[in-house]
């Protein structure tokens, strides 16, 4: 480990790691990360920036042309956007149609990855929740629903509804991914419109896990749910991609019918282990940083 720096320790040779996205203001993940990097001896700093879809060919010629930011993290609405100025992607990127991480190789390459359905599967492990053998509803289809979709299948569900606005862009990348999917697991997928009341309600209903992939109910304050409160089947594990607030209305809701809730913070910090271990090599203690944070 690096002996600790005076001062701020940053140096004309501090490297950046940035997250691109909007909403990010709200983000953990430069506290999270800047204190792994800290703790591990790297000498790197964890910037956010808002960034719009119309002003993502500019970000992106600029992360390719400046020498000292290494790696971008990329969150809504960008995961799908991102893919087309990317050189490769990571198997799991490819499959899911959606990037959360992208590593400055030392070629210069920018090779996109996804570790957002590992995270929300090991989030919910820390929960005491398996999926293998379970059934699944999912809300959503777009970079983070992508991730959960593909992951959750591959990891072993034994039936995934999936739900997405009909005639929509996300409506057909689902049906894209069952096909894909479909091929690699014994998983029975299933895909219908948002606007079928009837149908969530049956499959919530049928399912042991909600899961929310979409950013309704984001930002503090915030009432809105994806899926009405009546349809929430008592004692279900109900888990939210969002983690501000912390507990959105659909966890409020699911809570109040004795579910399991599990927030998206737990997902943020357990793909941030796997982020980490692609761009720097390095395994971060994220229990000790959590536990420091909460101080």
């Amino acid at each position: 480990m690096n002996e600790e720096k005076k001062g701020t320790g940053i140096t004309g040779h501090t490297h950046m790691v940035a997250m691109i996205g909007s909403p990010v203001e709200h983000s953990a993940s430069p506290a999270t990360h800047s204190l792994a990097y800290r703790k591990m001896g790297i000498d790197a700093v964890f910037l956010v920036f808002d960034v719009q879809e119309k002003d993502l060919a500019n970000v992106m010629g600029a992360f390719r042309a400046m020498k000292g930011w290494v790696s971008t993290t990329v969150t809504m609405p960008l995961k799908q956007a991102v893919i087309p100025y990317l050189d490769e992607l990571s198997d799991a990127a490819r499959l899911m149609s959606s990037v959360n991480m992208i590593k400055k190789e030392e070629d210069g390459r920018l090779v996109g990855h996804n570790t957002d359905g590992q995270g929300f599967v090991n989030n919910l492990k820390k929960h005491d929740v398996e999926i293998k053998g379970k059934v699944m509803t999912l809300i959503g289809v777009g970079g983070a629903g992508s991730a959960i979709f593909v992951q959750s299948a591959l990891d072993g569900l034994a039936r995934l509804d999936v739900f997405a606005r009909e005639g929509g862009r996300s409506y057909k990348h689902a049906y894209e991914l069952k096909e894909a999917v479909e091929k690699s697991c014994e998983c029975q997928i299933n895909i219908y419109p948002l606007e079928d009341k009837e149908q969530l309600k049956r499959s919530i209903a049928e399912s042991d896990i909600l899961a929310n992939g979409t950013n309704v109910g984001m930002g503090e304050g915030n009432t809105k749910t994806p899926v009405p409160a009546e349809v929430i089947k008592p004692g279900m594990v109900v888990a939210d991609v969002i983690y501000s607030p912390l507990e959105t209305q659909l966890l409020k809701e699911a809570k109040a019918r004795d579910c399991t809730i599990v927030n998206g913070l737990g997902m943020l910090n357990e793909q941030a282990v796997v982020a980490d271990r692609i761009r720097f090599g390095i395994e971060i203690p994220i229990e000790e940083i959590k536990a420091e944070l909460a101080e």
